[in-house]
């Protein structure tokens, strides 16, 4: 989640934004020979892990914790490597391909290591209990071939904002539940002048593939549906030609297919912008610089039923290692006790992964709009081995269509993934 490196307080509690998946590409490392090989053999004490550097704060704080309790409570061993989200992409993969993987390892993308037969699944590793308490969202996007792979470690979701200070001057009593309402009150902000834009659209380069899921998914469409990519179905073509109909309207700010979402959090926090899709790490610097009076708000949806959110995790996946089985077990017993795994994801300022979790998080009130839609989140397909490459093409190409036509567009995003990236 490269983009869960940011966090938002929120009554003391930062959430992180959703932009977990911001950690990069964890392509699949082919065959990394003996890591996939048999898992018997004598008994090991002492595994590896490799995890993905959250905050320079708190995540090896954590993780040297944990390891220290690792050792009291089970007699095993846990070195622990932390690694920057700008490298641990390449750095685990070159691991991988050596021979050498981690016995955990802590990424945004799992499907293609179990593809290849690199990974435990559940069955081998996972409490019960635990698999029983993961939320199950989770479980259905850490799910490949039928098997539980992707153990989730964090996460976070995503949320409508809107500037109430906009809102007032332009007459608007209450956040859109509609895409007609927003809509109309987009071009209410727009019309006031001074600069103000209705809607912040960022389908940039950076994660153009977040911003269009929120939108695909409060329109009931999917990017993929019975195992089948659906990409360029009618329901995503309606968006995207939505979308294009803000910015030909001028209700959006100036070329949307170059703004990426950290330009479209500093439109929305200079004042400017009426609304726009957000998470923690623009909470958390709005209300530090406390120069917008904001609201947060589940998003609209195209007719008005309930609304839906995209959700991202990241994940602690186990490779095969001979004799680590019951090390690796041990060390999922260990960090889904709510103890830590809730403690770890505080201390991050992200959203939970388990349903206990939500229970204990349900106090936060300013959280509320979060943890009432993550139960339902909707996540990009992570569960796919090409969805990497897929997503890829998605941010190079779909702010094409603000100035084309969307359903060219998504007709060769369709292609793109029907051809395996």
């Amino acid at each position: 989640m490269r983009s869960m490196k940011n966090s938002v307080v929120v009554a003391g509690l930062a959430i992180a934004g959703l932009a977990l998946g911001a950690c990069g590409g964890g392509t699949g490392a082919g065959n990394a020979g003996g890591a996939g090989g048999s898992t018997g053999g004598e008994e090991v004490k002492t595994i590896k892990l490799v995890a993905a550097e959250y905050s320079k704060d708190h995540t090896k704080a954590f993780w040297d914790a944990f390891a220290k309790a690792y050792k009291e409570k089970t007699g095993y061993t846990l070195e622990v490597q932390v690694v920057s989200w700008d490298n641990i992409d390449q750095q685990s993969s070159t691991m991988i391909q050596n021979n050498q993987a981690p016995d955990i390892l802590n990424l945004n993308a799992y499907a293609s290591y179990a593809k290849d037969g690199l990974l435990y699944d559940s069955d081998a590793v996972l409490p019960a209990s635990v698999k029983s308490d993961i939320l199950d969202t989770f479980v259905k996007y850490g799910t490949y071939d039928g098997k539980f792979y992707g153990f989730p470690d964090l996460s976070s979701a995503r949320a409508f904002f809107y500037n109430k200070a906009l809102f007032k001057q332009a007459g608007i009593n209450e956040p859109p539940k509609t895409w007609a309402e927003l809509e109309a009150d987009a071009k209410k902000i727009t019309a006031l002048g001074g600069g103000n834009v209705g809607y912040a659209l960022p389908l940039g380069p950076e994660e153009s593939q977040g911003e269009f899921s929120m939108w695909l998914f409060n329109n009931g469409g999917t990017w993929k549906d019975g195992g089948k990519w659906t990409i360029n179905s009618d329901k995503n073509v309606e968006t995207l030609a939505f979308l294009k109909k803000l910015t030909d309207a001028k209700l959006t700010q100036n070329n949307p297919a170059r703004t990426n979402r950290a330009d479209a959090f500093d439109l929305f926090k200079s004042g400017k912008a009426g609304m726009v899709i957000g998470f923690s790490p623009l909470a958390a610097d709005l209300d530090k610089d406390k120069k917008v009076d904001y609201g947060v708000a589940p998003f609209p949806t195209n007719d008005g039923s309930e609304s839906k959110t995209f959700g991202v995790t990241d994940y602690l996946m186990a490779f095969k290692k001979p004799g680590n089985e019951k090390a690796v077990k041990a060390f999922y017993e260990l960090y889904y006790q709510p103890d830590q795994v809730n403690t770890f994801i505080k201390a991050e300022g992200f959203l939970p992964v388990t349903k206990s979790g939500v229970e204990a998080f349900a106090g936060e009130t300013k959280l509320k709009v979060y943890l009432d839609t993550l139960p339902n989140a909707q996540l990009t397909p992570t569960d796919d081995p090409t969805w990497d490459k897929v997503k890829l093409a998605v941010q190079q190409n779909l702010g094409a269509a603000m100035t084309g036509d969307p359903k060219a567009v998504l007709d060769k995003l369709q292609q793109t993934a029907e051809n395996g990236g």
